[in-house]
């Protein structure tokens, strides 16, 4: 055994003996009584000197252990602790890329400070279109093209999706069941009216809802895929109960109260 702990043995064993003889000259001396009486005096003290004895030897095995594990103690050094640092959050995925027209401008033609902004829009209303549509409607992604432009695709057939607010002084038009198209319509929170309806292109057909919405005129359309001739994979109902959504409507209230597309005007004669 090493002299380093030889020497709290021995400081130990000084420390219970000073502790004990303390404690019993505490005690009331033992009155001159009948056998039994003075046998239950001595258990009485000795019970103290152990108790008083094992709280010591507790706390100098305890200083003991402790000093071993400072520098120099002789002991192990601590065991270092290391706390993994929390993920960091998933990184938006990247954009669906859309080669513009000649002539046509993009996303990639904004200033950095405005493309952010709108880029940020694009993320979070991806995340809440793809919590409101139907299964049936696959993955939504947005496009670098517009920031009202998106992409849904399910089993590899993609179907365009415009979320547009856009300001603009004239109210939408009500829906009109003429040429095949087929309209419903609902009333949203704040007494909002707003209509949705199929509308045939060709033999397949694009779902919509519009509504006003403050300045701006609301519409979330939902198109076929051309290549297939595959119809928009949801129904009016459908678009109205996301419609109704608190949070696709904060969205909307958003984007009304910081508009991101530019007001449309009414062409005199068109």
């Amino acid at each position: 055994m090493g002299t380093n702990e030889d020497t709290v043995d021995a400081r130990t064993a000084l420390l219970v003996r000073e502790a004990m003889d303390r404690a019993t000259a505490e005690l009331p001396a033992l009155m001159d009584l009948a056998g039994p009486a003075r046998a239950e005096g001595r258990r009485r003290k000795a019970r103290v000197r152990v108790a008083i004895g094992a709280g010591v030897l507790a706390v100098a095995t305890l200083g003991a252990v402790t000093a071993s594990l400072l520098p120099g103690g002789g002991g192990q050094r601590p065991v270092e602790v290391v706390v993994a640092a929390p993920p960091s959050p998933t990184a938006p995925p990247q954009p669906l890329h859309i080669e513009p027209t000649p002539g046509e401008s993009s996303m990639a033609d904004l200033p950095p400070a405005e493309r952010a902004r709108q880029e940020n829009f694009q993320n979070q209303a991806v995340g809440v279109l793809q919590s409101l549509l139907p299964p049936t409607v696959g993955t939504v992604q947005r496009t670098d093209l517009r920031v009202n432009f998106f992409q849904a695709t399910k089993d590899g057939t993609a179907f365009p999706v415009v979320f547009s607010v856009r300001p603009s002084g004239e109210k939408p038009q009500p829906c009109q069941e003429v040429r095949g198209r087929v309209c419903a319509k609902a009333v949203l929170p704040g007494g909002i009216e707003a209509h949705a309806s199929t509308i045939p292109t060709g033999t397949a057909t694009e779902t919509e809802v519009s509504f006003r919405y403050g300045k701006c005129n609301v519409r979330l359309s939902v198109f076929p895929h051309e290549a297939s001739n595959t119809s928009a994979p949801v129904t009016p109902a459908q678009l109205l109960e996301v419609a109704k959504s608190p949070a696709f409507l904060d969205l909307v209230r958003a984007a009304e109260a910081q508009p991101m597309e530019k007001e449309q005007r009414s062409i005199p004669g068109g």
